[in-house]
């Protein structure tokens, strides 16, 4: 079980790195727009600083949907940190554009994944990682939960080397049952992560164990 964090936040970051659980961290242009960071330049040094934070894997999302121009902007992106992920969108150049990669040994992150058959593509066009967004597919009335399990089925019974990332998490059961359904990977805004310290028992455990030591040291 990893735990990537799905931010270009750089305090968030640093915060995942310190309490011990940081393994990758995802991002794409709505996160990078969030920290309000623009052009292609300041982009490409946010990646390098995120990188020099993270020894785990960071997936770097390319803008371009045509083949060439994927080609050229994840080469440019691979070459930042050696442990830069080309993120790749879910069609048809990106598919090809991902074939390309893995002949070339750049690692990619096929993401928009929302069925089987795109997660089938993706391992057979040779995706290190496959994203299928649950929280996306629930908010359309499906069970982004269902598709996990499908998916790992599939990689299983197929001897499949790509990973599944689970992503768009909305909340801490998302993080559990992903897991329990066989996700290889999360990402997640931190606060989900946190979220899985939370439990009443453990609040009421530790309060009780507190005043006993006050009574003890009395």
């Amino acid at each position: 079980m990893r735990f990537f964090v799905d931010t270009a936040n750089l305090k968030e970051i640093e915060e995942a790195a310190d309490l011990g659980i940081l393994d990758g961290v995802t991002t794409n242009p709505s996160l990078m727009a969030k920290e309000g960071i623009k052009g292609a330049a300041n982009i490409k040094q946010h990646y390098k600083d995120i990188c020099s934070i993270v020894s785990g894997d960071v997936s770097a999302e390319v803008f371009s949907t045509k083949y060439e121009d994927i080609i050229k902007e994840g080469e440019e992106l691979a070459s930042l940190a050696n442990n830069i992920v080309v993120k790749v969108p879910m069609i048809k150049d990106g598919v090809k554009a991902i074939r390309y990669f893995s002949e070339n040994n750049i690692d990619t992150n096929c993401t928009l994944v929302f069925s089987a058959g795109q997660a089938i593509l993706a391992e057979t066009a040779g995706a290190t990682y496959v994203s299928p967004f649950i929280g996306r597919i629930d908010d359309i009335s499906w069970d982004g939960m269902k598709l996990i399990e499908q998916i790992a089925n599939i990689y299983e019974r197929q001897a499949g080397f790509t990973e599944i990332l689970a992503a768009s998490i909305r909340n801490p059961l998302h993080i559990v049952k992903a897991f329990e359904l066989g996700a290889d990977v999360v990402t997640c805004p931190l606060k989900s992560i946190l979220g899985l310290l939370n439990h009443p028992l453990t609040d009421i455990g530790l309060a009780k164990f507190l005043a006993d030591a006050k009574k003890t040291e009395a």
